[in-house]
């Protein structure tokens, strides 16, 4: 059993939204940094966006403006709900820790076209 497991994916248009969630079933959630990731199709991943224990975020300066990060330590959640979203976020996107501890889940794959 993987520590966490991304939904919310999907097919969107360009210029919509979407809220990606990574939930975790690990004990002492709100301990935990988690980042979020992302690959697309022939690239190497890349990490979008990352939120302390403590609630501060950080952003990969690419994804500043449109992306934003949060948690929900009672719904042990972190989310990335992605905004004015563009062909380029096309890829699928995953959660863990920032040292990459946790073995990877299968991710959830955003699909942006018309």
């Amino acid at each position: 059993q993987v520590p966490a497991v991304e939904s919310g994916g999907g097919l969107v248009q360009p210029g919509g939204s979407l809220r990606l969630s990574c939930t975790a079933s690990v004990n002492f959630f709100e301990v935990y940094d988690i980042t979020w990731y992302r690959q697309a199709p022939g690239k190497q991943q890349e990490w979008v966006a990352f939120i302390l224990s403590g609630g501060d975020a950080r952003y990969a300066e690419s994804m500043k403006g449109r992306f934003t990060i949060s948690r929900d330590d009672g719904k042990k959640t972190v989310y990335l709900q992605i905004d004015r979203v563009k062909p380029e976020d096309t890829a699928t996107y995953y959660c863990n820790t920032p040292q990459m501890s946790w073995p990877w889940g299968q991710g959830t794959q955003v699909t942006v076209s018309s």
